[in-house]
């Protein structure tokens, strides 16, 4: 049976986790070792986590499949881009499911619950970075009516930046 839970202070550990997995899991194939361990030690420290839970536009939104983890999304409210006129914009920072849920349709049921609570919040759309390389988060982007609007470097250490797109999806 699959559950939503929005994240609190005790699930940061948690977080941090499924996200050095998956980070590690997308990057490691096309960035050097060196620069997605930097990402990941700086974006998933405690920390880090920590000041972006005292953020109040920032939301956690975990999807569990038998009451296992299985990933989870980062939103960020009132977040426009450049990249669009629209200003009451969410950002989707992060949606990660670990590969052992993969094609069992969490990411869609994540995916629609974490929309659901972003026009709740009035917002005119969801935006995100997305790596060109990773044709798997590309097509399912692309499944969900999100339309390419723009190219962004992806600062991955002071050194590495990897190619993304900008995706928009308009409410």
């Amino acid at each position: 049976m699959i559950h939503f839970k929005k994240a609190t202070l005790n699930d940061i550990s948690a977080i941090a986790k499924i996200g050095e997995t998956t980070f590690l899991e997308t990057y490691l194939p096309n960035t050097p070792k060196e620069a997605v361990e930097s990402f990941v030690k700086k974006a998933f420290a405690l920390d880090t986590l920590m000041a972006e839970f005292d953020n109040p536009k920032i939301h956690y939104f975990m999807i569990f499949l038998d009451e296992i983890l299985a990933g989870y999304s980062k939103i960020e409210l009132n977040a426009p881009t450049e990249y669009t006129a629209a200003t009451q914009l969410t950002k989707l920072d992060r949606f990660y499911v670990l590969k052992q849920f993969h094609g069992q349709k969490l990411g869609a049921a994540l995916f629609n619950y974490t929309i659901k609570f972003s026009k709740e919040q009035q917002q005119q759309g969801i935006w995100l970075y997305v790596l060109i390389a990773n044709e798997r988060a590309l097509q399912f982007y692309t499944k969900n009516n999100f339309q390419i609007i723009g190219e962004y470097d992806f600062k991955i250490s002071e050194t590495r930046y990897n190619p993304n797109y900008v995706m928009f999806l308009p409410y």
